[in-house]
């Protein structure tokens, strides 16, 4: 009697545990909920512009390039004869009024001048022989007063500059230019937008974004100077400034109002 008592609640327990664990069973193998929505409110709808601003304006300075190359048979000698040439242009410029802080030595350099020789009986070629040297020592002035640039390049000549690079006019300060050329930028971009907002429909709201893309400003026709060597009959350079432009990009983005 009692055994059967004992079988009996034996598997009660049994079947007791198998149905507590079913649900836990049923529940690990059931598919993840879907996804909700993203959070944060929407993003509002944007206009994005460029625009450019121009300022033009006369230069107020050159920068010019001054070379002085001499030739001999010995680079000590080419040396001596380039030094000689190079103290006078100096003390020339120094004499117009050029400050020292404006003459800038810019390249120096000592090459040597080869022949190529005959070939022998085995027609092999025979190396090169040195001939002499050639000595080049070159200056970059700024040059203020530009009403003295026609006369200083023609005095360099003569006291022997026979070379030359090129004359870049420009401005000593670029800020009143650039800050035009950003005011002009802005205001393009703005009439811009509100062109775009009206023709569809819409109002502008603040500005998320402004950025400037500007390179440095460049002479937009710089002056080639001729080679030196070329214009020693003229009794004097004749040169002209024209005009620098300076030209500043922006990139702005607008929301639209509600």
């Amino acid at each position: 009697m009692n055994i059967s008592r004992r079988r009996k609640g034996m598997a009660l327990c049994l079947v007791l545990a198998g149905s507590l664990v079913a649900p836990a069973v049923a529940l690990s193998q059931a598919p993840p909920p879907p996804p909700g929505p993203p959070h944060g409110p929407p993003q509002p709808a944007v206009i994005s512009v460029t625009g450019q601003g121009i300022a033009q304006v006369a230069p107020d300075m050159a920068v010019v390039s001054l070379s002085v190359t001499r030739l001999a048979e010995t680079a000590d000698a080419a040396l001596a004869a380039n030094n000689a040439a190079m103290r006078e242009v100096m003390a020339a410029l120094k004499a117009d009024g050029i400050a020292e802080r404006d003459i800038q030595t810019s390249d120096f350099s000592i090459y040597p001048h080869y022949s190529q020789q005959s070939s022998d009986s085995s027609n092999e070629p025979s190396p090169p022989k040195t001939t002499g040297y050639q000595v080049t020592n070159a200056l970059t002035v700024k040059v203020r007063d530009l009403q003295k640039l026609g006369g200083l390049l023609d005095r360099s000549v003569k006291l022997g500059v026979n070379q030359g690079g090129q004359i870049s006019f420009t401005n000593d300060d670029t800020k009143v230019p650039l800050t035009q050329a950003r005011r002009r930028a802005v205001e393009d971009a703005v009439e811009k937008a509100r062109t775009l907002a009206e023709a569809a429909g819409v109002k502008l709201g603040r500005i998320v974004s402004l950025e400037e893309n500007a390179d440095l400003p460049m002479p937009i026709r710089p002056a080639p100077m001729m080679r030196m060597a070329m214009a020693k009959e003229a009794d004097s350079v004749p040169v002209s400034g024209g005009e620098n432009t300076y030209t500043v990009n922006v990139f702005m983005r607008f929301e639209l109002a509600p």
